[in-house]
């Protein structure tokens, strides 16, 4: 066991000194043992790592495009891709109704967030177990892995944000006043992703069927989440149950912040909200519950 994984009781003993006239003094053993039920958080050890954090994100964007001929151009070929497709398939056939924005720039919109909740899921989902070298040698907050794994994204987020801001001077679109609330949707869709991906790092390592499921889970949640239509389309408790899905709330959003698409759906945005507190919640909880294991297990 690494002690460093191990979230500690320390038990102090007193040993009885020797025989009467011996010149031994008194001795204390110190005896340390894994605590037991739910630990503390201590995300205050987090601030202390925060160079860690750092140099573990910035390892991540540097080796997702190390030795690639496209370099950072892949941030923005899948989001495109995707639109085009999206256009083609849900505009073009399906003819969902817009609100009067042009359908590229609605779908790309939606998109950007996905994508960046889609590569966060799937990176910081196999943090823990892609750095077992690390977690088994050296102590260290364990939850800097997913959280490093999901800052990484935010460079590839702000990669394809650029082709946003060209298509939308393309089709003469302004942007809407609400874009000082853009930063607060980005921190939203931020906790929505750490949320999914506290869970799915620390479930890896207990059961490796998780890398299975992750990519099934990504593409049922791109259509249960509004970004190929409106969240307008839906109504009564078909509403309801998108409305729980944490990215709903941030993507539409999004669209509202960027493109002035509409007035708000609080109702729905609050409901998203707190779905995304309370899985964060339990996700830091469950993670710091089975973290003294990790050493052993990955």
């Amino acid at each position: 066991m690494v002690l460093g994984d191990m979230i500690t009781e320390v038990v102090e003993t007193r040993s009885e000194p020797h025989a009467p006239g011996s010149t031994s003094q008194e001795t204390f053993d110190i005896m340390i043992r894994p605590s037991r039920g739910w630990v503390a958080l201590n995300l205050r050890e987090l601030w202390r790592f925060r160079g860690l954090l750092y140099f573990l994100a910035w390892r991540d964007v540097k080796v997702r495009y190390k030795q690639t001929a496209l370099g950072a151009l892949w941030a923005i070929i899948q989001p495109v891709m995707t639109m085009v497709i999206f256009t083609v398939i849900f505009n073009r056939v399906a003819k969902i109704n817009s609100g009067g924005i042009p359908y590229p720039i609605f779908s790309y919109c939606g998109l950007l967030p996905w994508t960046f909740f889609a590569y966060a899921m799937m990176q910081s989902s196999s943090s823990l177990v892609g750095n077992a070298n690390l977690i088994s040698k050296v102590y260290f907050p364990r939850l800097l892995m997913p959280i490093a794994s999901t800052l990484a994204g935010l460079m590839d987020f702000a990669i394809a944000f650029l082709v946003l801001i060209g298509m939308m001077a393309y089709y003469h679109v302004t942007p809407s006043p609400a874009l000082v609330l853009l930063p607060g949707f980005l921190l939203l869709a931020l906790a929505a992703a750490l949320s999914v991906g506290i869970w799915l790092s620390a479930l890896n390592v207990q059961y490796r069927d998780v890398r299975y499921t992750v990519p099934f889970l990504t593409q049922i949640g791109l259509y249960v989440t509004p970004v190929a239509y409106p969240m307008s389309l839906s109504s009564g408790k078909l509403h309801t149950i998108l409305a729980l899905n944490p990215m709903a709330g941030v993507v539409e959003g999004f669209r509202w912040a960027l493109l002035g698409q509409q007035g708000l759906d609080v109702g729905s945005l609050a409901l998203s909200a707190t779905m995304t507190l309370l899985a964060l919640t339990g996700g830091l909880f469950y993670f710091r519950r089975m973290e003294r294991r990790f050493a052993d297990v990955v």
